[in-house]
């Protein structure tokens, strides 16, 4: 081959290089229309570049598949593909889904936790979105154990909120993220102050547990909590429903209806026979009824009866409240 001819092929390579990096550039970084909307995308553990590249154009997520393998295999060889689930939102670069998924940067999805449900009721609704067993990672109590050292289980310290996790999160991660939202909420003010009340951790919890069970309303939380408070310190028994209908439960004969014979259930969470607290928590209580519990209300109320907006009565004399149970109640 002449020189001329060698200088006319390297022009030619050096040309197509140019036009290829030109094109390779242009395909990562335009923004892509796509479909709109948002997509999600599985990439499967173990499965090549290319397949996924593959699904992404199938997908629509970018516009060619060729441009991702490449600028894989050119820049991002040495790292690996994280499996999971993906979000892509349009316009998108291509460029930006593939660092995505090189990032690991799966997606989450929201899980709402409401107030006052039992571990029990909580592994309920996470029935299919969970792996593994939810009441065995319940059982985990080294997680509070510093806190509370007499937990059999973790009732009262799976923070209710609103979780972020990955599709099947294994059950003891997302226990793990809900005591330690507890621990994050439950702060060293509130600690000194339950010690101040002659409370430990697990009294302040299973208080706090009673007042979410007996009312919905913000406003009447520090209330309730007052009358608890002043039966406590007046040694009369705490007569809470929600603990009888909680130890049914345990006991898998709650039918959904609390009769009077109940009031009789044999059971330490039975408040109606048993002076003071519960063994402990009734129900996973939130940041307003854990608050309550450490700030009652300057009441000297004794008795509450719900009236019939959902809203209860509150009173300082047994005949008082008679007088609200005839009114609210028998008057029905």
């Amino acid at each position: 081959m002449t020189v001329k001819a060698a200088r006319a092929v390297i022009i030619v390579v050096l040309a197509g290089l140019a036009a290829v990096t030109t094109w390779l550039a242009r395909s990562l970084s335009d923004p892509w229309p796509g479909p709109g909307g948002t997509i999600i995308v599985v990439v499967e553990k173990g499965q090549s570049v290319r397949s996924v590249a593959a699904g992404l154009q199938r997908q629509g997520v970018v516009p060619d598949a060729r441009a991702v393998t490449l600028a894989y295999d050119a820049f991002y060889s040495r790292e690996l593909l994280k499996a999971g689930e993906y979000e892509f939102t349009f316009p998108l670069r291509p460029k930006d889904a593939l660092l995505k998924i090189l990032r690991g940067r799966i997606y989450l999805h929201p899980v709402t936790i409401p107030e006052g449900l039992t571990t029990g009721e909580i592994g309920d609704l996470l029935r299919g979105r969970a792996r593994g067993y939810f009441p065995a990672a319940c059982l985990d109590t080294g997680l509070i154990s510093d806190w509370d050292p007499t937990a059999t289980d973790l009732e009262g310290y799976l923070f209710p909120d609103t979780y972020h996790v990955p599709a099947e999160a294994s059950a003891a991660d997302i226990v793990f993220g809900m005591v330690a939202q507890f621990r994050k909420v439950f702060t060293g003010e509130w600690r000194e102050r339950a010690a101040r009340l002659g409370m430990n951790v697990r009294q302040a919890v299973t208080l706090a547990s009673l007042i979410e069970k007996e009312t919905a309303r913000p406003e009447e939380r520090p209330l309730v909590s007052a009358v608890f408070h002043n039966r406590l310190r007046l040694g009369m028994k705490l007569d809470c429903d929600p603990t009888i209908i909680y130890a049914l439960k345990l006991d898998g004969r709650y039918t959904g209806r609390l009769l009077s014979r109940d009031l009789a259930y044999p059971s330490p969470y039975n408040t109606y026979l048993h002076q003071g607290l519960p063994p402990g928590p009734i129900c996973n209580p939130g940041r307003d009824s854990l608050e309550a519990a450490l700030y009652p209300a300057a009441e000297d109320y004794l008795y509450f009866v719900a009236q019939s907006d959902g809203r209860h009565h509150f009173s300082r004399s047994f005949a008082e409240h008679q007088e609200a149970v005839r009114r609210y109640i028998l008057k029905k």
